[in-house]
């Protein structure tokens, strides 16, 4: 019989999973680590609160509180889960998470999209910003997964609207990373969290890797991570198998 997970990745994006892979790596070695993916179609409209809904139709099979982690969007359906469902919530990581949670690279591109020539050029622009120089190869590969994230990802923003969403408290432990050097989610916008942390919720910023730092420094990103769940364990949480 299959362990329960402890620990939940949120997917919202296909194209993107390929970043969590390395940090998911490192944090399987310490606890049992499951990933929800929501998928959808090109023609298929984003809903967050499809997406909570059927998360949580997932999470009721799990007896326990389980900790959430979340990228970008992934980490806005976390915390909207979290604000939801509290119950089930252990802990929760938002990794490029501003304080307007809503807020991701699709947000600067539709605001973007306006005032440059083509889909193409555009995309190939944010390729710069959000993984910096990289050789052509790599640019076409992707400029590739951001075409498909566009598409077919949970991000609730179109050419036609962009969402926001005004912070508020976050009744469950938090943890809230970054990176100094994301042009997406700046340093300003993570300390907006500042407000709403609460004892023991935790505010920690990379020193590099851009937007996809959770990918760029994985190893780094890991041991932050764990050691945030092994504070939980020293005050009033429960771990089940978490090495401390």
């Amino acid at each position: 019989m299959s362990k329960l997970p402890d620990v939940i990745w949120l997917n919202t994006s296909s194209s993107l999973q390929c970043f969590a892979q390395p940090l998911l790596r490192y944090l399987s070695h310490e606890v049992i680590i499951a990933i929800w993916e929501y998928c959808q179609t090109e023609d298929e409209p984003s809903s967050l609160d499809v997406a909570v809904e059927l998360l949580h139709d997932y999470l009721k099979s799990i007896t326990r509180p389980v900790h959430i982690i979340g990228h970008s969007t992934g980490g806005l359906l976390g915390l909207l889960y979290a604000r939801r469902y509290p119950e089930k919530v252990k802990s929760l990581i938002l990794l490029a998470v501003g304080v307007d949670a809503a807020i991701d690279w699709q947000a600067h591109y539709y605001t973007h999209y306006p005032f440059l020539l083509s889909r193409q050029k555009t995309l190939t622009t944010f390729v710069y910003n959000l993984f910096g120089y990289q050789n052509e190869c790599t640019i076409k590969r992707l400029t590739r997964i951001l075409e498909q994230d566009l598409d077919c990802s949970l991000s609730p923003h179109s050419l036609l609207k962009q969402l926001s969403l005004p912070p508020s408290p976050v009744p469950v432990p938090l943890m809230v990373c970054g990176s100094r050097d994301d042009v997406i989610v700046e340093p300003n916008a993570l300390q907006g969290w500042q407000p709403c942390l609460k004892e023991g919720d935790r505010l920690w910023e990379c020193p590099q890797g851009r937007h996809f730092f959770h990918f760029f420094k994985s190893e780094l990103v890991a041991e932050q991570i764990l050691d945030f769940w092994k504070s939980l364990c020293t005050s009033d949480f429960t771990c089940s198998s978490l090495k401390v």
